[in-house]
């Protein structure tokens, strides 16, 4: 497999979090998704192709684990990680640091492929699979 772990940073908005100055839980989707999409692009794969080319990529569950808080302006680094080879799923897990590389929490994505016509399953473009192995 090509790149396997990618990690990106992201400096915390003041409108990510809440009236205690701390990251709202529901941004943390957000900085899973930034990463996961660059994740994506540094092995050249784009949504939006696979979108032109009919396959979806939705997320059909998440899992995240809070560990300690994050605060306003804290730049944090998400860790990206295929856990395995896709089938008609990809599963990717997360670490997110904080400056002092302390974990703050951990997460796990999973995917699935599909025909955007039908709406159902499908396999993953062979595009993608040939960047991973590349």
């Amino acid at each position: 497999m090509g790149i396997k772990q990618d990690e990106i940073e992201i400096r915390v908005r003041y409108a990510e979090t809440d009236q205690m100055g701390v990251v709202h839980h529901g941004n943390y989707a957000l900085y899973l998704e930034m990463a996961r999409i660059e994740w994506l692009r540094k092995l050249g794969i784009s949504y939006r192709k696979m979108e032109d080319d009919g396959v979806g990529l939705p997320v059909v569950s998440m899992s995240i684990n809070f560990k300690k808080s994050v605060h306003y302006d804290d730049v944090i680094k998400v860790k990206t990680q295929l856990k395995k080879m896709p089938s008609a799923l990809v599963e990717f897990e997360y670490e997110i640091l904080n400056d002092l590389q302390q974990i703050v929490c951990t997460a796990s994505v999973v995917l699935a492929f599909i025909d955007m016509k039908t709406k159902r399953p499908t396999r993953p473009p062979k595009f993608f699979i040939e960047a991973l192995n590349s």
